[in-house]
């Protein structure tokens, strides 16, 4: 499937390669920032306005700003599923979400819409991770996890099973999880009851 990338940064250029790997025809990228050199082989080819409504990568790496951008510009937003992901047969992916190279999607798992899996996480049995969550390199979410929309959890952050993470919370790298975290918050360390 041809597409073109939103944002041409750090994660756009991820994006792209994963995307490759997966069998995506990229174009080009779009970046408010343009004009810029050529990435990875493609062109920059302007802002949003530049779009040409075919399908869209979405790769920014701000929760809020993949939902706004998505709003914005209407267009058909493909799954990105990395091929070295092992996807248990009933987990879902929904419109629009990336999931990186080695990320493991357990039973029954559920990625929202434009959430964001990053490299070697593990999403375990019966987690929801609800529209625009991120979640970075190497965390570890147990089973029953829930992550609100537009979380944020950080790279090698552990998530106890059955924990809730309310929307628009941030949980800071390397914090063990243990507890519920209210929505809006930002823990970081060890978050115990």
């Amino acid at each position: 499937m041809r597409v073109l990338i939103l944002g041409a940064g750090g994660h756009g250029r991820a994006v792209c390669e994963a995307a490759r790997d997966a069998g995506f025809d990229p174009h080009g990228f779009l970046d408010a920032r343009a004009p810029l050199p050529p990435m990875l082989g493609l062109p920059v080819l302007g802002d949003e306005a530049a779009h040409d409504g075919g399908p869209l990568l979405i790769a920014l790496g701000g929760n809020r700003l993949r939902l706004e951008a998505a709003a914005r510009l209407a267009c058909p937003l493909p799954v990105l599923l990395h091929p070295s992901v092992i996807r248990a047969r009933s987990a879902e992916v929904a419109e629009g979400a990336v999931v990186m190279p080695r990320v493991v999607l357990g039973a029954l798992a559920r990625i929202g819409r434009l959430a964001l899996v990053n490299t070697g996480a593990i999403i375990e049995h019966d987690v929801v991770l609800e529209e625009g969550a991120h979640v970075a390199p190497g965390a570890v979410l147990c089973g029953g996890v829930r992550v609100g929309a537009r979380a944020m959890i950080g790279p090698g952050v552990v998530v106890a099973p059955n924990i809730v993470i309310g929307a628009d919370a941030v949980v800071g790298a390397g914090a063990a999880v243990l507890a519920d975290v209210p929505p809006g918050a930002v823990v970081a360390g060890r978050s115990t009851p």
